[in-house]
């Protein structure tokens, strides 16, 4: 297995992305209204401008190794070449760890796709995560979407049987926190807790600029009394944590990672550094380069720049606005970010240590 411990260097010089957010498509088969990263409006969405295998294959190339990639959308599973694209970022980049979110509609060709994969990228751990925002019908009202919940619950099943074959899969769970299953949330963690095969279950809260911003209007207690459940369950080993080579300490980063976000929505501010831009970056389907996902201005399209990360990173307008990150103190909630800005911040360290002893 690929070690993440090899970017332990990127904790003191942060001069390469070492984790990537690529989202593959817009295109999506659920109408979600919390989510940030819908189709435009008429459902016409033809992915005429999506990057192609050689494109790709360019811009991997232009990055060195990876610890995190972690593809994105709309539904990637969507991407009749994300076996294909897979494999390019492996062989390139060697990534730790490849992430597959997903919200389980094609529970056929995602246990298919994800075989396939499993047998690819030996050397890096995969994790599925699979949307659960609420318990039967709730769910797939939540989702616009109905049979949603039946069809994510095949999925779990079929990926299930991978678990035991493939000791690199992480198959879990990601629950999107929002005023519309606030208050059904300890049902859901419940819920969660009993499907055997899911080894993690994470919550992330609701973000970006929504159509309607009555999802984002969610009670900070509610929230807080969620991520301490989580947190209760890893400390009394009623949950698992990941398989993976320093499992622990990702266990005790996703731990004080929640009451981070938490501090930061309560605080209203930057609560540690951030390093999008540098060590974090965000690719669109069209070759857009972004910071974050938030962040409405792009750094540069790669389409534009010889398909040369760097070249679109060290451009005076990327410079200009990773240095406005550092210099206003923008604040966020994004759980991805959050690890990268605890795991390679020296100061961060010796909560990070508490928490991990805390779980031993």
């Amino acid at each position: 297995m690929y070690s993440p411990f090899r970017y332990a260097g990127s904790a003191i010089w942060k001069r390469r992305p070492i984790h990537l957010t690529f989202f593959l498509t817009k295109r999506c088969n659920s109408r979600c209204p919390f989510c940030f990263y819908l189709r435009n409006a008429d459902g016409n969405d033809s992915g005429s401008a999506e990057l192609d295998l050689e494109e790709i294959s360019r811009i991997s190339r232009s990055f060195g190794s990876l610890l995190w990639l972690a593809f994105s959308g709309g539904e990637i599973f969507l991407r009749e070449d994300l076996v294909e694209i897979s494999r390019l970022f492996y062989k390139y980049n060697r990534p730790a760890v490849i992430l597959f979110p997903t919200n389980g509609l094609l529970p056929e060709l995602i246990a298919e796709r994800i075989t396939r994969i499993l047998g690819d990228c030996r050397k890096s751990v995969i994790a599925v995560k699979l949307s659960l925002d609420g318990i039967g019908g709730d769910h797939d009202r939540l989702r616009n979407t109905p049979g949603s919940f039946d069809r994510t619950m095949e999925t779990y099943r079929l990926l299930g049987r991978l678990l035991e074959r493939h000791p690199h899969f992480e198959l879990g769970v990601n629950t999107v926190f929002c005023s519309g299953n606030q208050d059904g949330m300890d049902g859901i963690i419940d819920f969660v807790s009993g499907m055997k095969q899911i080894k993690t279950h994470t919550i992330s809260l609701v973000r970006g600029n929504l159509a309607d911003a009555g999802h984002k209007e969610v009670d900070l207690g509610k929230y807080q009394r969620a991520i301490s459940r989580l947190e209760q369950n890893l400390k009394d080993r009623t949950a698992s944590v990941y398989r993976f080579r320093g499992a622990r300490i990702k266990a005790a980063q996703d731990i004080l990672q929640r009451r981070m976000i938490h501090r930061t929505i309560c605080e209203k501010r930057q609560v540690t550094p951030c390093y999008a831009g540098r060590l974090n970056v965000v690719l669109t389907e069209s070759g857009e380069v972004f910071p974050c996902e938030i962040l409405s201005g792009p750094l540069g399209n790669v389409r534009d720049r010889e398909y040369d990360i760097m070249k679109v990173l060290e451009s005076p307008e990327a410079r200009k606005v990773t240095g406005s990150i550092r210099d206003k103190g923008c604040y966020c909630t994004h759980e991805c970010y959050f690890m990268t800005n605890i795991l390679f911040n020296p100061r961060r360290y010796p909560a990070l240590l508490r928490e991990y002893l805390h779980l031993r």
